[in-house]
């Protein structure tokens, strides 16, 4: 399969997130340890519109940016680029936010989604949410001093007792926030039961500025789905995407080839080696490559030795080999 960037010049945007036009409404969501370039890359040439970086704590931009270089890093080809920023500190967001505008991103993202315990438990991420009045304070002082577009990222509340996602909302869009996406879950909930469309269905309904809808999405049909329900102007896709970057052009992934399937495991092993090193590269790959071959019946064996190759030169080899150990092939 071909790889492919959408022509910015031969299509109307599907929406603008302030003067930033959005040329596509799927777009790949920010993960942490998923979300590098070369990830987003392989994303964006299939249909992703926009490129989320990982999420990245002001603490340590404001310390020593070099921590956090590699997570900030992006090529041309993966615009638009949002940065996004976690913390529960308006002064350190500010000050993190005026390190950041010289790296050009075209987009800057506060996260009030992340429900982990060592962020959303030290009030940033979803921590955020039961301080509404913080998000007022962050996003007011934060739009003031921007030149470029502030968005957020949300869940629906803290629990099931405090889902005070309109209310979020609302905030949001009053102090200038120029996009929300919106994962179907509270933060107790993790990624546990089901996404609730129906409440991102009422963001949608209740503000002006564009709404991404964020879980439960792993299928075309699944994307048809929630965007009929929502109403949404796009779609935000995280773990639907591990190994299946082909929902970005709207395929099942059953319909996509091996033939397809090594062309882009070719092509990501490559970007990743190339931006990490072969060294360090080959080592990251190997959950990618685990995804990709999913849909296949590997020889037990044969996908333990890819999962172990002790270095870049096996591995390579390894790939090469991999249509001779498909049962039933």
């Amino acid at each position: 399969m071909a790889m492919r960037i959408i022509s910015q010049d031969q299509i109307t945007p599907h929406f603008y997130i302030k003067t930033v036009p959005i040329y596509g409404n799927l777009i790949l969501a920010p993960m942490a340890g998923y979300s590098d370039s070369p990830n987003r890359l392989i994303a964006r040439r299939l249909g992703s519109a926009m490129s989320y970086t990982e999420f990245v704590n002001a603490i340590d931009i404001t310390q020593d940016i070099r921590r956090v270089s590699t997570k900030l890093t992006y090529l041309p080809e993966e615009r638009p680029v949002v940065f996004q920023v976690f913390d529960n500190d308006l002064g350190r967001i500010l000050s993190s936010a005026r390190i950041l505008f010289p790296l050009q991103p075209d987009i800057l993202d506060i996260n009030l989604g992340c429900s982990a315990h060592s962020v959303s438990n030290r009030g940033a991420g979803a921590g955020l949410l039961k301080n509404p009045k913080l998000i007022a304070d962050i996003f007011t002082q934060l739009v003031k001093i921007s030149p470029i577009p502030v968005t957020a990222k949300i869940r629906l509340g803290w629990d099931d007792d405090s889902r005070n996602y309109l209310e979020v909302s609302h905030i949001l869009e009053e102090c200038g926030a120029a996009l929300i996406a919106v994962h179907g879950r509270t933060k107790k909930q993790a990624y546990n039961g089901r996404s609730d469309w129906q409440a991102i269905a009422e963001v949608k309904a209740n503000v002006k500025i564009p709404v991404l809808a964020n879980g439960d999405v792993c299928t075309p049909d699944d994307i048809t789905n929630i965007l009929s329900v929502t109403g949404c102007d796009g779609v935000m896709i995280g773990r639907g995407s591990f190994g299946n970057p082909w929902i970005f052009s709207r395929l099942v992934r059953d319909d996509v080839t091996l033939t397809e399937t090594l062309d882009v495991i070719w092509q990501h092993l490559e970007l990743i080696e190339n931006f990490y090193g072969s060294e360090r590269g080959y080592i990251i790959f190997r959950k990618h490559l685990k995804a990709y071959l999913l849909p296949f019946s590997i020889e037990r064996p044969f996908l333990y030795a890819l999962m172990t190759a002790e270095n870049s030169e096996t591995l390579h080899a390894l790939i090469m080999d991999i249509p001779l150990h498909i049962q039933g092939a």
